[in-house]
């Protein structure tokens, strides 16, 4: 049998096939690395060449199926594209270029086939996106749920390296795009397992949700122009990012709620559904939006970069105190800010 003819493959599984065969079919994928991957999938190992005068910005993310993923309201082909998004905005919050990406799965022997290349299509579509090269990976056998293990490289310069550590007293908060839209995409979606998103009543929530965009664009100009001080990824929710923030440099912060973006189609929906859109926007997670801090001295170089990045706002939502408290004002009354997502 020829693994690498057009057919769908609808009634064959992964292990019809084996390894070897399946790792053929992946390596017809994808299109040829740039000159400065010097040993690519197909050996025991890649080797690439390091940008000069850059760090090299290591991040890895798996994606089980039951716990991150269920097939009933999410299509293959989509969560191969999220379990790459997922590793890229690791990179966008560390101001880094994305450079190599390495790909493991863990399949069922009865895993339907189409299900296999329908992932790894989609995988490959987030690659191309983003200009991140595949060079190798892994296949094993699962006798549970599907895995799939994503591990990215980026490339940032020594001094453009943004972390989680750098806020002080007097910085302001930015968050990008808006927030919440993921995790009411991810209830439309299990109250209606079968709905189609054209017939959804918010369709760019389902949108966010099965094809997030990592903000890799606007992480790298803010690293680059060193315009921030500090930044966290929203993966685990706006509320849990606030909260590491502050852990990680032992100050407090203080969110104004009618600040935070949410999409109006959010607040409609979640006003149409008994849904809190601000519960939902601090505590549901997998937006990939970036939070910054940003020092009173980097506010107009940071604002400016909107010219470049027109298609992402940037929305003023809070300040960092010097009092170990992280606080919510909300409708005139100040309390502390609930926990976001965790995972034990």
């Amino acid at each position: 049998m020829n693994l690498i003819d057009t057919s769908n493959g609808t009634h064959e599984t992964v292990s019809d096939l084996g390894e070897h065969q399946l790792i053929e079919w992946l390596h017809s994928r994808i299109p040829s690395p740039p000159p400065w991957v010097k040993v690519e999938l197909g050996d025991d190992a890649a080797v690439v060449e390091p940008k000069r005068n850059s760090s090299t910005v290591l991040t890895v993310d798996a994606l089980i199926e039951g716990i991150h993923f269920d097939f009933s309201f999410i299509k293959p082909i989509d969560v191969g594209f999220k379990s790459l998004a997922a590793s890229l905005s690791d990179l966008a919050a560390m101001g880094a270029t994305p450079r190599v990406t390495l790909l493991s799965l863990a399949l069922p022997p009865k895993l339907p086939l189409r299900v296999f290349k329908d992932m790894v299509n989609g995988f490959l579509e987030a690659a191309k996106q983003h200009s991140i090269q595949l060079v190798g990976g892994n296949l094993s056998r699962s006798p549970g749920p599907l895995v799939v293990d994503v591990t990215a490289l980026g490339a940032v310069g020594r001094r453009r390296i943004l972390t989680r550590r750098g806020a002080k007293p007097g910085d302001e908060l930015f968050v990008s795009g808006t927030i919440g839209s993921a995790a009411t995409g991810l209830k439309i979606l299990k109250a209606e397992p079968s709905i189609l998103q054209n017939n959804s009543s918010c369709p760019s929530a389902i949108e966010r949700f099965c094809r997030p965009t990592p903000r890799v664009r606007l992480g790298e100009l803010v690293g680059k122009n060193r315009a921030a001080s500090a930044c966290i990824d929203l993966s685990d929710g706006l509320a849990d990012a606030v909260h590491q923030l502050a852990s990680a440099n032992d100050v407090g912060m203080k969110i104004n709620s009618k600040a935070i973006p949410i999409d109006p189609d959010v607040v409609r929906w979640c006003q149409e559904h008994g849904s809190n859109a601000l519960e939902v926007a601090l505590q549901g997670g997998e937006d990939y939006e970036l939070l910054f801090v940003v020092p009173k001295k980097s506010r107009r170089n940071f604002l400016a970069l909107k010219r470049l990045i027109r298609e992402v706002s940037l929305t003023s939502i809070g300040v960092v105190t010097s009092e170990i408290e992280v606080l919510l004002e909300h409708n005139g009354r100040t309390s502390l800010l609930p926990p976001g997502f965790v995972h034990f």
